[in-house]
């Protein structure tokens, strides 16, 4: 076979599945540290109607009104969201990347268009996850918007039965749109991560110390975040079914219209500034749970090859 050719033997291989394992472990335990950091954030996105104060400051105030357990509340969907939507994306680009290379070295163009290519599968596989999360993560909140309409689903199972009920199998996948368009987050991350370990090792074949891995993550993380944050806000807006579209013949008509007019509406009420609403403490979670999870994920795949006494050169060359 020549050399850049599919290969399904390196597609399902050994080396995926451990990088999938990895990548799914770092991921829920820098979750897990850092989660009430993401209620913050997600409150500060869809109650439209609270005002933007310090992290600290809306941590307190939702401990003070919901209890000292409302920081974690919809910790058990989201792990298992994350989960799944982190060992699908790392299986997926790291058995790309392996077939697609098959032993060149990598660059940032293909690190881009790989992650894009995992980012693509990984959305439209696990948004019915990410849906289901998101309202368990913000039912029993308390609003300032009055018209946010209540919830009251008993667990992941209930939600997904009772969301097709009411809204049909199609509101699994709301926000997909902008969900696809957003696969340009872990693909700008995994670039940018990948180019600062390639360029931290250039001449020098050894693992990075657990502060480079630490750095070189939270960097990535803190550029991807910033360019798509707006979008990410609208992708939490229609997660959580309050916005209704208007119905159109045409799926993708609708979805970037309803996102203009999401984008749209922010701007004239908050001005620029209100599409970035909910950024510090996006930022301030996202960056700590990534480079978290990059150093997890760089030790427990490491560790692994080397206890399997795998000779794995790509994994050495990335």
């Amino acid at each position: 076979m020549t050399s850049g050719a599919f290969s399904f033997a390196e597609v399902f291989s050994y080396e995926s599945l451990v990088h999938a394992v990895s990548g799914a472990v770092g991921s829920v335990t820098a979750m897990t540290v850092f989660f009430p950091l993401d209620t913050a954030r997600l409150r500060l996105q869809v109650d439209e109607k609270r005002k933007a104060r310090s992290t600290p400051a809306i941590l307190a105030e939702i401990i003070r009104e919901e209890g000292f357990r409302a920081p974690y509340r919809g910790w058990f969907p989201v792990i298992c969201s994350l989960c799944c939507s982190n060992f699908v994306y790392f299986y997926c680009f790291h058995s790309l990347k392996a077939s697609w290379l098959r032993s060149q070295q990598s660059k940032p163009s293909i690190d881009l268009i790989v992650g894009i290519a995992a980012g693509v599968v990984n959305v439209l596989v696990t948004t019915p996850l990410w849906v289901v999360n998101t309202r368990l993560k913000l039912q029993g909140s308390n609003f300032r918007n009055a018209d946010i309409r209540p919830t009251s689903y008993t667990g992941i199972l209930d939600a997904f039965v009772q969301i097709i009920g009411d809204e049909g199998v199609g509101a699994l996948w709301n926000g997909t749109l902008p969900s696809l368009i957003l696969v340009l987050n872990p693909a700008i991350q995994f670039m940018i991560y990948e180019g600062l370990k390639r360029h931290l090792k250039t001449g020098v074949h050894k693992e990075l110390s657990s502060l480079e891995v630490f750095i070189i993550g939270a960097v990535a993380k803190a550029v991807a975040t910033t360019v798509t944050y707006p979008l990410q806000t609208i992708q939490s807006i229609l997660r959580f079914g309050q916005h209704k579209e208007s119905k159109d013949k045409s799926w993708l008509l609708t979805s970037l219209r309803t996102i203009k007019t999401l984008l749209h509406n922010r701007v004239r009420k908050y001005g620029m500034l209100g599409l970035f609403k909910g950024l510090e403490a996006k930022l301030l979670q996202t960056v700590l749970t990534a480079a978290l999870m990059f150093l997890l994920y760089e030790k427990i795949s490491s560790s692994t090859f080397r206890v399997m006494g795998l000779n794995h050169k790509n994994y050495m060359k990335r």
